[in-house]
């Protein structure tokens, strides 16, 4: 377990209680070949966590009047083709729009391929009809990809410098900054592995996407950052943050809601927002009470996860009230060790050496690239760019794997179409490819 080991990646905690000090605890390396440890100027990846600084920028435009939050989004982005999707349904994930990273990956890329905002947007512009009915939630980076265009539009600027001018340098969050090219140095930044065998590998791909991620930063900076937005929350006379300008929305989370880069929990006794981030081996955890209690994670392996750490904080605050701080911090930071699936090795093994029986090559007119499928004995096999996906049987005509579904027709000896439903993606239909 990475808590146990100083010399591996690690993680930083950040806990404070309303009239009390913020009390942190760190353990292991921000970077592993140099022996750095990780400490409170040690920048990490805050990944989705960033949603809540994007989303706090378009209400500023939409006090500002520069900005209607019920006027379609394609008002601004003119090359947006679903023409009835407002800019509150960018903020609350009620777009329809499906997440166009998940998409990428369909159409061959690979992790260390270089991609870029404009190619992410490509793909959301392709999409001619919501993925999911009007109003249902549907959780999307291409939302805050897509908003971090808007904002660059209204303001002639683009969103690092932004953010910068309205929120960092004045809440003095001098750690905090976007990384808007992969090639770009961030000061403390620590890297992010994952463990491969004794030893460990780096897991960041060559891309950067201000909007819906790459904001590095610390927990010190996100600890101002809740301060802010806890007197904002005060301000307000909803029982939400920011909750008099958007509503608040059923998430994926139930019972919890979601707002303006925020999920709500609502329970008595539990009124908070939070948010969590997992981007290519980091992960990242805030959390914000309505009496002003801030916990703060991130980590820096994908054996840890930072929302975990972060959930049995708060757990061991409830359990013991009356224990240290410094107590109970490393014995959440151990409960937050995950547990590494094996499903896509098992499909590996199951399939070796056994012949492919060939199903045909498919394309989607929402996504470039064509898919091959094949069989081996019970299995399915969906590649793209010459690597295969180990797709498990979970029905008659449904197979899993890899975070998607695809579902065959029924009742048909040679497959001419089948769907795909990504996590973030659904309802991609793939049509088989005819000779010409």
């Amino acid at each position: 377990m990475s808590t146990d080991r100083p010399d591996a990646p690690g993680l930083t905690l950040l806990v404070h209680r309303p009239g009390e000090n913020p009390v942190r605890w760190h353990t292991g390396m921000a970077n592993v070949e140099h022996r750095v440890p990780i400490g409170p100027a040690t920048t990490f990846n805050a990944g989705s966590v960033a949603k809540q600084i994007t989303a706090h920028l378009v209400l500023l435009a939409a006090r500002e009047s520069l900005i209607h939050l019920h006027q379609p989004a394609a008002d601004l982005l003119l090359r947006l083709q679903l023409t009835d999707v407002t800019i509150a349904d960018l903020i609350t994930h009620t777009s329809g729009l499906r997440d166009a990273e998940s998409l990428l990956s369909l159409a061959g890329m690979r992790d260390l391929d270089h991609y870029t905002a404009a190619d992410l947007r490509t793909l959301a512009y392709r999409q001619r009809e919501r993925a999911v009915p009007e109003g249902q939630f549907l959780y999307s980076n291409t939302n805050y990809l897509l908003l971090a265009e808007l904002l660059e539009t209204v303001h002639g600027t683009a969103l690092p410098d932004l953010a910068r001018r309205r929120i960092f340098d004045p809440l003095g969050m001098n750690a905090t900054r976007y990384q808007a090219d992969p090639r770009d140095i961030v000061p403390d930044a620590a890297a992010a592995y994952q463990p491969a065998g004794d030893c460990w590998r780096h897991t960041q791909p060559p891309v950067a996407l201000p909007g819906p991620g790459t904001l590095f930063t610390t927990a010190g900076d996100l600890n101002r950052w809740l301060g802010h937005l806890h007197e904002q929350w005060q301000q307000g006379k909803s029982s939400l943050p920011y909750g008099g300008e958007v509503d608040y929305r059923s998430a994926d989370h139930q019972p919890h809601l979601y707002g303006p880069g925020l999920y709500a929990d609502l329970r008595p006794g539990h009124t908070a927002v939070f948010h969590y981030g997992h981007e290519h081996g980091f992960s990242a955890a805030t959390h914000l009470t309505r009496d002003g209690q801030r916990v703060v994670c991130l980590a820096n392996t994908t054996n840890l996860a930072a929302d975990h750490a972060a959930a049995a904080v708060l757990r061991k605050l409830d359990e013991h009230p009356g224990q240290g701080l410094e107590e109970l911090m490393p014995l959440a930071a151990a409960e937050s060790a995950r547990r590494p699936s094996k499903a896509a090795e098992e499909g590996r093994e199951a399939s070796e050496g056994q012949p492919h029986h060939e199903i045909g090559r498919f394309t989607c007119d929402q996504v470039p690239g064509i898919l091959r499928l094949t069989r081996t004995g019970n299995m399915l096999h969906l590649w793209r760019r010459g690597s295969p996906d180990h797709l498990a049987s979970a029905g008659p005509i449904t197979w899993t794997g890899n975070g998607y579904t695809l579902t065959l027709p029924r009742d048909t000896v040679e497959v001419e179409n089948f769907t795909l439903d990504l996590d973030r993606a659904p309802g991609l239909t793939y049509i088989r490819l005819r000779p010409t």
